[in-house]
């Protein structure tokens, strides 16, 4: 099986782990303090201020692009790596498609308001779609101005290729639009998910639209029965949606789209930002054929086509836009997003609302605790979350993301659980 990576690996090591059952002990030796001590300071020296430390040419552009990733992951700033970022911008026009994805990215996600004229003048003149997706949802995001959005359509009405069914042209449009939750439909879609994709285990991950709050997974079985824990209680754990830069679900590294993903087994991953912990293999639609993730081979389409996604959703949520985030994020070139824990030093995201559960590239993540004296396993929520979906009948079905939504708050069971009980009448 394919191990998938979707956590930046910053440090260029990687360490064997075997197949384990589950009273083996699990270490994670990158979480030892001493190790994490280096790393970071490697991660300084090295990924970012050795590489922004370069003159920057077509030549050199892949260093700074892997200081962008590793400031992204630590969250880090200072005056003279502002400055670099500055000039990055004075250039951004120049610089090749893969550097401007980078530099937006990284300004999305650690620069917000600063470089607004830039990204002003890039939507007006780049020929690259994503880029200007990109830039437009940087230049929203950092103006806070709802006339901001009639900018962004003036420009778009004069591209050339606003009427080729661009993938990354329906994210930025109904993502600006309309938003990513409807509240009449949410309530609706809890009490009926046991009619979601019938006879099928279906992991359920709840989110908010603001994924700076943890959302809850819960599992139910393919008799359309919920897992419980060792209390009689629904099983839930918290677990993360949001992605390092916190892009949309339409762009690369972005936060996890909503809707439907096949669920195809286990792995181990060999990256130490994801660990040695079991990770739940997931698949959106355009990663795979249209027979194989509806599990129906009775027809011969092997083209993708939005209708044929709808056939696995119920009648009622069939013109549900928010549904459909996975079908367009994997047109637009998604790829490789799983459900796994996480090794990264908690540390680095201390002030925010989802400590101490890390980010990744738009993954779905739940907390892991390690010894930073000898790299133990303490605390698991993905182990528990691997092993209640063995008791499911295994990661062999659909996993199902819905943002309920903006609440500035983690979602909790209690939350959902009158919407579950009254499916249940």
């Amino acid at each position: 099986m394919k191990t998938r990576s979707c956590t930046i690996l910053v440090i260029a090591l990687f360490f064997s782990v075997p197949i384990f059952a589950q009273d083996v002990a699990i270490y994670a030796p990158d979480a030892i303090k001493t190790n994490r001590t280096q790393q970071h300071r490697n991660i300084i020296n090295n990924l970012i201020n050795k590489n922004l430390s370069l003159q920057l040419t077509d030549s050199t552009e892949e260093f700074w692009q892997d200081a962008f990733y590793a400031m992204e992951l630590i969250n880090y700033k200072s005056m003279w790596v502002d400055g670099r970022i500055s000039m990055a911008f004075d250039s951004i026009e120049k610089r090749s498609t893969g550097f401007q994805r980078s530099l937006l990215e990284l300004a999305y996600a650690n620069y917000k308001g600063k470089f607004v004229q830039a990204a002003d003048i890039l939507m007006q003149r780049t020929r690259v779609p994503k880029i200007f997706a990109m830039a437009a949802e940087y230049y929203v995001a950092s103006v806070k101005d709802p006339a901001a959005w009639n900018k962004v359509v003036q420009y778009f009405s004069k591209r050339p290729d606003k009427d080729d069914n661009v993938p990354v042209y329906y994210g930025l449009l109904t993502g600006l639009i309309s938003g990513y939750s409807d509240k009449e439909s949410v309530p609706w879609l809890i009490r009926n998910i046991r009619t979601l994709v019938p006879r099928q285990v279906l992991l359920i991950s709840f989110q908010r639209r603001n994924r700076n709050y943890p959302g809850l997974a819960i599992i139910r079985d393919a008799s359309g029965n919920y897992v419980k824990d060792e209390t009689g209680n629904v099983f839930s754990v918290p677990q993360l949606g949001r992605s390092m830069s916190n892009l949309p679900f339409y762009l690369t590294r972005g936060n996890t789209p909503q809707g439907l993903f096949r669920m195809n087994g286990f792995d181990v991953s060999k990256s130490m930002a994801i660990g040695p912990t079991s990770n739940i293999q997931l698949v959106m639609p355009y990663e795979t054929t249209p027979q194989s993730f509806l599990k129906d081979y009775s027809f011969s389409d092997t083209t993708w086509t939005e209708e044929l996604y709808k056939r696995i959703l119920p009648e009622n949520l069939k013109e549900y836009m928010p549904l459909l985030e996975s079908f367009y994020a994997s047109k637009a070139g998604r790829t490789e997003i799983i459900a796994h824990g996480t090794t990264i030093n908690p540390n680095y995201y201390l002030n925010n609302p989802y400590y101490p559960i890390s980010p990744t590239e738009g993954c779905l993540c739940t907390k892991e605790i390690w010894s930073d004296i000898d790299g133990r396993r303490i605390e698991s929520d993905q182990q528990k979350l691997v092993n209640a979906l063995k008791a499911a009948g295994g990661a062999n079905g659909y996993c199902v993301v819905i943002e309920l939504d903006d609440k500035q708050q983690a979602i909790t069971l209690e939350e959902i659980l009158p919407f579950l009980k009254a499916g249940e009448k």
